[in-house]
């Protein structure tokens, strides 16, 4: 299998002999609105046009609807009978972009031989979860493939843990920007909660993605490296990709 980290939290999957992407976010930089009045979105160009980041891909998995994770460019590019999987609370405003194969996930189910589970995630806490709204990750398997648990737009809580001690996934991928939102509230994994993921999954393999692409990041990559390797945690268990780097296992 190969996983390719596109840009953000956007990443082509080639598995169980399968091609598909999650949660594209296609726009060019500078061209989306800013989440904190420090600049516009993204920070950076795609590493290939969007076309290029699209071509071939026969699913797209959807974990929630915020405008990083689904955008305009991708509801325009993405073919219109494309499998979109998502969680089901958004799978009638997916519709309404013109989708006409979309396939709530509500527990359990099953594309092409790959198992894809939903699991729940925890965007923030307080009263901005209620701002948040809900958001999935999904643990995929396959015959002969390693079990990937992509723990979606969540901080570190009792469920990304009992995740990982249910489903004993090889490889775990991160949302780890550690971005906020109102009064500083983290959203998603910052670098300590990344290296608690590292810690409850001693044999997983952790890959960081969701960085240096939004102006609400508060961790860097140089951040995080540096925070784990003062840790204990080195590049063989804590894999932090550039944008358009192919992992393969």
């Amino acid at each position: 299998m190969q996983i390719q980290l596109i840009r953000s939290a956007t990443i082509r999957l080639n598995y169980a002999q399968k091609s598909f992407i999650i949660d594209p976010y296609l726009a060019a930089k500078f061209t989306r609105p800013s989440y904190t009045g420090k600049s516009p979105n993204p920070l950076v160009e795609l590493p290939c046009t969007p076309l290029e980041a699209i071509a071939g891909i026969e699913m797209a998995l959807i974990s929630h609807l915020h405008s990083d994770h689904f955008d305009p460019a991708a509801h325009e590019l993405l073919p219109k009978d494309l499998s979109i999987y998502c969680q089901p609370q958004d799978q009638a405003t997916i519709e309404s972009k013109g989708f006409h194969n979309v396939i709530p996930v509500t527990d359990t189910l099953t594309w092409q031989e790959i198992s894809i589970t939903r699991t729940a995630c925890q965007h923030g806490s307080g009263a901005v979860l209620k701002d948040m709204g809900d958001a999935s990750g999904f643990v995929l398997s396959a015959k002969n493939e390693p079990t990937i648990y992509w723990a979606g737009d969540t901080i570190w809580n009792e469920a990304v843990a009992g995740v990982i001690e249910r489903t004993q996934p090889d490889i775990i991928i991160t949302h780890s920007c550690g971005a906020t939102w109102g009064d500083h509230v983290l959203i998603v994994m910052d670098a300590e909660q990344t290296l608690a993921v590292c810690r409850a999954a001693p044999n997983s393999t952790v890959i960081a993605t969701h960085m240096e692409a939004l102006d609400h990041a508060t961790i860097t990559r140089e951040d995080l490296r540096r925070y784990a390797d003062a840790n204990g945690i080195g590049p063989e268990r804590l894999l932090i990709p550039l944008d358009g780097e192919k992992i393969t296992f």
